[in-house]
């Protein structure tokens, strides 16, 4: 798999994936149109200077999607992405799925599994052990959960275009879906740093005990994605049962 080097590059590499998807009408274009389009939002706030470490924010943002592309990448030569992203790929085979829940699975995939990965990409288990340094980094982190929430509404503006026609329940839910947006990642966002947490803390222990506890957050993310994909409003089994998972503490 090749490595973005910056977020130019990232946002290149998602325009080349994104093009034969699209052609071929696979819904796996939902969620990767949507993350391109917030990927340039938040390149456009890296370039006003928007974040306290500029430099740390980019690496981490490409880190963080090359791991969603990698996995893309795999899926389309035939082989075994990681268990949440084979379940929210394997979505595509649903019928009557909305565009909505196409994006709600590839978010909660890529953020349960892939984002505490990505932040020990570019945070050392002894900068976790700096509580100053993981304030900053936990301020941009709420920054770009920011510039996400700030693009919730011409997000469900292209989703619903491309809906053909939503159900009485899905238009009535429209308020909650954008209300509910902040509330979910503020709390997959302290969930992740917990995961990143206990992954920094398996690290320190070795090669082994890092695999373990991350085969661990697989299934885990895998149980949550399989249940948004059973029947039901994705919405409200979100409000119910959270949208992250946890993993818990090392005995």
């Amino acid at each position: 798999m090749r490595r973005s080097g910056d977020v130019n590059d990232l946002i290149s590499r998602m325009e080349t994936l994104l093009l034969p998807i699209e052609e071929r009408g696979d819904p796996a274009r939902y969620f990767l149109a949507t993350y391109l389009r917030t990927t340039r939002a938040v390149q456009v706030e890296l370039e006003a200077g928007g974040f306290l470490d500029r430099a740390w924010v980019e690496r981490w943002d490409v880190a963080f999607a090359d791991l969603y592309l990698d996995a893309l990448e795999t899926a389309e030569a035939g082989g075994q992405p990681s268990e949440p992203w084979a379940v929210a790929f394997g979505a595509a085979s649903q019928d009557g799925f909305p565009p909505l829940r196409h994006v709600l699975l590839g978010m909660n995939a890529h953020i349960n599994y892939d984002l505490a990965q990505s932040l020990l990409t570019v945070i050392t288990d002894e900068e976790l052990d700096d509580p100053e340094l993981v304030a900053r980094r936990a301020a941009d982190h709420r920054h770009i959960d920011d510039v996400l929430a700030a693009r919730v509404g011409a997000e469900d503006a292209e989703l619903e275009a491309l809906s053909q026609g939503r159900s009485r329940s899905d238009r009535l839910l429209a308020p909650f879906n954008r209300l509910a947006t902040k509330r979910f990642l503020k709390e997959s966002r302290e969930k992740v740093w917990a995961n990143t947490r206990q992954l920094s803390l398996a690290r320190r222990a070795g090669p082994q005990a890092y695999a373990t506890r991350l085969t661990e957050l697989e299934r885990l993310a895998a149980a949550r994605v399989a249940d948004l994909v059973a029947p039901g409003q994705v919405v409200l089994k979100l409000a119910v049962k959270g949208f992250g998972v946890k993993l818990p503490a090392s005995p």
